[in-house]
């Protein structure tokens, strides 16, 4: 991505962490050692000063369609393997840095998936929505 897009802000990527049961089976002690590893790696992104947010997410919700949103499911329900389970908000300069951010996570080895996403700095339809505006307005 060029660092003239508007869709992309170059800086801000969030590791969206997928897999809700990666620790089923997990012995206590091992739990805790991986949980011990993975508030360290939190701690030092956030040392660096890269850390820009961050939360796990409750396994369930509510799953909004229709116009104006009027049906509600309860959800996800996504593969436990793919339900999101939390996400870091993390400023680097590259999508390079980010991935090697995202590939120190201690729970990739037991199943989760890590997805790396750069942010927008605006909403891909909007910018077309204006660029058909500005289309319609010149001709």
């Amino acid at each position: 991505m060029n660092s003239n897009s508007p869709v992309h802000n170059e800086s801000q990527y969030l590791l969206l962490f997928r897999g809700t049961h990666w620790d089923k089976g997990l012995a206590p002690e091992e739990l805790q050692r991986v949980m011990s590893e993975w508030m360290a790696w939190f701690d030092r992104i956030s040392a660096s000063g890269k850390m820009v947010g961050a939360n796990p997410l409750h396994p369930e919700g509510r799953i909004l369609t229709g116009k104006k949103g009027h049906q509600i499911a309860d959800g996800p329900f996504a593969e436990s393997k793919e339900t999101i389970a939390g996400y870091f908000l993390i400023s680097v300069d590259t999508l390079e840095e980010a991935v090697a951010l995202g590939q120190q996570c201690p729970a990739l080895e037991y199943g989760m998936q890590v997805e790396v996403r750069p942010v927008a700095a605006a909403c891909p339809p909007s910018i077309v929505a204006k660029e058909l505006a500005a289309a319609a307005a010149a001709a």
